[in-house]
């Protein structure tokens, strides 16, 4: 029987090219990709060069790829978008985020395709109203992201959930708030790596790290906590979600357990087995008054609907990321 052919757009990217390894790997799909890998010395061809994908598409082909090849199309993974939440043109932020999301979810619903989307723990701003994860569309009306970017994918997931209550969805869409991803494959993100990633050559050169301080009452310097959820993992949600095409939702992916920073950084020196050297700094005054000091998932949604599997520990995931990645021989999965 012909494996399902699944569009990965973004799929040369951090968790994009993630869920291509994961598809790929385990044999769940044919796979192809659509992103833009830009200069060759940045290397964001290498997070797919092991896999074996079936037809590489440029963003601006793709529409023609869709009414030709893409016809053949079961799922639609929609990874692809402007993620930095320091883009200062608005303008290419909304109309990548929320422009080109609505119309392959259109071109999905008008076609009978499924289809699986990255929207953000960003939409809940600073946290004040929770992280409840629920769809209830006035619930996420109410939220107040804090940044152009948050704002784009709290506004697809409003539309998203106003078509599904109009009958106008795709038969499967979900809509994945990622909180704070980390693991292989983020070399090309630069400032917008994860922590783990940019703290790790200070680590490696036996340097000490850098922590903001705290400016809130009850939190420690290096107290502000996040959720941290291992890529591995959020790879794994998408790929159970395709076998499960009844689950529609947004929902949130996270590892539902909120850490500090001090905590990511001792786990990684521990892996890089280094005695622990942490300095704390001075939090720029720009971010003083805005800055988040926790995010933690709410898993109801996603367990709710059948998902029981464990999420890796800061712990092991950091220590997987630097063994076999950071300090190992290659570097991408």
């Amino acid at each position: 029987m012909t494996k399902p052919l699944v569009l990965v757009t973004g799929g040369a990217g951090f968790i994009g090219s993630n869920i291509v390894a994961e598809l790929t790997t385990t044999s769940a799909a044919r796979v192809a990709v659509c992103d833009r890998l830009r200069s060759a010395d940045l290397g964001k061809w290498r997070n797919i060069a092991k896999h074996a994908i079936v037809d590489f598409i440029a963003p601006e082909a793709l529409w023609s790829w869709l009414e030709g090849p893409g016809q053949a199309v079961d799922a639609i993974i929609h990874m692809g978008a402007v993620s930095s939440t320091q883009e200062p043109d608005a303008d290419r932020i909304i109309h990548t985020n929320f422009g080109l999301s609505r119309d392959l979810f259109n071109w999905c619903a008008k076609n009978a395709r499924r289809f699986i989307y990255a929207s953000s723990a960003a939409t809940y701003g600073d946290g004040a109203l929770g992280f409840e994860d629920v769809s209830d569309l006035d619930a996420l009306v109410a939220l107040r992201p804090l940044n152009a970017y948050g704002w784009s994918k709290a506004l697809f997931d409003i539309y998203a959930v106003r078509e599904a209550e109009s009958g106008r969805a795709p038969p499967q869409w979900a809509g994945l708030k990622f909180f704070n991803v980390y693991g292989p494959n983020e070399n090309h993100k630069g400032a917008m790596s994860s922590m783990v990633a940019q703290i790790w050559p200070d680590v490696a050169a036996g340097q000490p790290v850098r922590l903001f301080r705290s400016y809130r009452k009850g939190w420690a310097d290096g107290g502000q906590e996040r959720d941290f959820v291992y890529v591995r993992d959020v790879a794994q949600v998408v790929a159970w979600l395709l076998t499960r095409p009844e689950m529609s939702g947004v929902v949130n992916v996270g590892s539902g357990r909120a850490r500090s920073f001090e905590a990511l950084a001792l786990a990684v020196f521990a892996a890089a087995g280094r005695d622990p050297a942490i300095e704390f700094i001075a939090m720029p005054e720009s971010l003083r008054e805005r800055y988040q000091y926790f995010t933690e998932a709410d898993l109801n949604g996603l367990r709710s609907r059948g998902y029981n599997a464990n999420f890796t520990s800061l712990e092991e995931g950091v220590a997987d990321y630097v063994r076999t990645y950071l300090a190992g021989p290659d570097g991408y999965r």
